[in-house]
Order: C-alpha cells, then sequence, then structure tokens
C-alpha cells in the first residue's frame, strides 16, 4: 500500500481510532451489563470489542508494515531488535504527545469553555448552566490529572528502550519522590501540593493525612491501592 497518499493515510488512522475507539467502548458497556446482572448482553459486547480489536489490528499492520512479519524464527537478532524499538518509539512518541501537547490543550479548552457556557446560558438556563460547568470543571481536572500520568509512561518506555538497546536494566530509583504516591490500577500520580480539592483535600494535605476512603480521582480505587511514587530510571546491567 503506498502511505505517501495522504487521504489514504488520514483515513486508515481514522479507521484504527474509530475501531480502538469502539474496542474500548463495548468493553465498558460489558462492564455495565455486567453490573445489572446481565450476563449474555455482557458476552456479547466482549465479543463484539475483541472483533472491533482484529480490525483495528488489520489498519495498523497497514500503517506500519515494518511491524508485521509471518515467521518470527525466521527474524535475525538484529531484526527482531529493531521490530522491538520501533514499538517503543512509537509508544514514546504517542505519550510524548498525550503529555506536552494533547491534554495540555483539551484542559485549557476545557477550562474555557466552562467560563462561555456558565455566561451564555446564565440567565435562562441558570440550573443547566451550572451542571455544563460542573462538567467542564471536571473534563479540565482530569485532563491535567493525565498529563503526569502519560509522561511517567513515556519516561518508562524511554527507559525501556534504553534497556531494550542493551545499555542497562529497566527498574526504578531506589528512593521515591517526596510527597507523591501513584495508584497501581491507572498510574495517577497524587500532589499533594495540588491535593483534590473536588474531594475535599485541601492542597497541602500530605498523603498519610487523606482519609482511608478518599478515592483515586480517575479509577475510584481507594487510598490503599497507592504506592510511593518511583521514578523509572535505567539501572546498571546485572
Amino acid at each position: 500500500m503506498d502511505l505517501s497518499n495522504p487521504a489514504t493515510l488520514a483515513n486508515l488512522e481514522a479507521a484504527f481510532g474509530g475501531e480502538s475507539m469502539a474496542n474500548r467502548k463495548y468493553l465498558f458497556f460489558a462492564n455495565v451489563a455486567k453490573q445489572l446482572g446481565n450476563a449474555e448482553l455482557a458476552k456479547l459486547f466482549r465479543d463484539t470489542a475483541a472483533q472491533e480489536t482484529e480490525h483495528a489490528f488489520a489498519h495498523f499492520r497497514l500503517l506500519h508494515p515494518e511491524l508485521v512479519f509471518e515467521d518470527p524464527s525466521s527474524l535475525s537478532e538484529e531484526q527482531k531488535l529493531a521490530t522491538l524499538s520501533r514499538c517503543l518509539q512509537l509508544a514514546i512518541e504517542g505519550e510524548t504527545y498525550e503529555y506536552t501537547t494533547m491534554y495540555p490543550e483539551f484542559a485549557a479548552q476545557a477550562r474555557s469553555d466552562r467560563d462561555a457556557s456558565a455566561e451564555a446560558e446564565f440567565h435562562s438556563q441558570i440550573n443547566e448552566s451550572h451542571d455544563h460547568a460542573g462538567l467542564f470543571r471536571t473534563a479540565a481536572k482530569n485532563f491535567g490529572l493525565l498529563t503526569p500520568i502519560e509522561h511517567h509512561h513515556a519516561d518508562r518506555y524511554t527507559v525501556a528502550l534504553e534497556a531494550l538497546q542493551g545499555q542497562g536494566t529497566a527498574g526504578e530509583a531506589a528512593t521515591s519522590v517526596d510527597g507523591l504516591w501513584i495508584c497501581k490500577v491507572c498510574s495517577m500520580i497524587y500532589d499533594p501540593a495540588q491535593g483534590d480539592p473536588d474531594s475535599g483535600i485541601a492542597p497541602g494535605t500530605p498523603f498519610e493525612a487523606i482519609p482511608d476512603d478518599w478515592s483515586c480521582p480517575i479509577c475510584g480505587v481507594r487510598k490503599a491501592s497507592f504506592v510511593p511514587y518511583r521514578q523509572p530510571e535505567l539501572l546498571p546491567a546485572a
């Protein structure tokens, strides 16, 4: 396939994004159906999600033929290393874009939209405006929380790539970053300087002082699922 054609390339990327989004959406629906006791519908959503994954994989293979091979045993060690390195490079590019561009821009737009919506509808639909403002405020907060998460992911992939290249072993710093705690489920990083005002946790509140029933603002797990944050680090080879 000629990927130099910008229209076809854009369509492939859009198709990959659409199928990928459908996969996660259907898995979410499956979880809803399971919670509501409809096992048959939950299975239907899971099965369809798996099919959407295969569709997405087919598009991605066309986008990245350098990652496609029929017989892994036929690859030299150099080819295997190049393929794995390419996977990590693409992962780093994606995560870096998310924390440097995507989420900061989304957060800024959400804050702007919150104000515009509240002002435009204040007199005629005050209750709806309040709800809209709350939704935009939550979106801005979540985008802001996701920025350091994606930075953390990019750092981990970078360390993994350096380890793959023989520069050392992927690991974590021996000591944790003072005050920071990370969720083991979603990688949300609690920063005491910011706190979690929406949950009643004022800025400046150390993690140890947070009530035990506090929930992660991203995934909802309890405080017990957090551990001290250690930065990804390239360790000397064993």
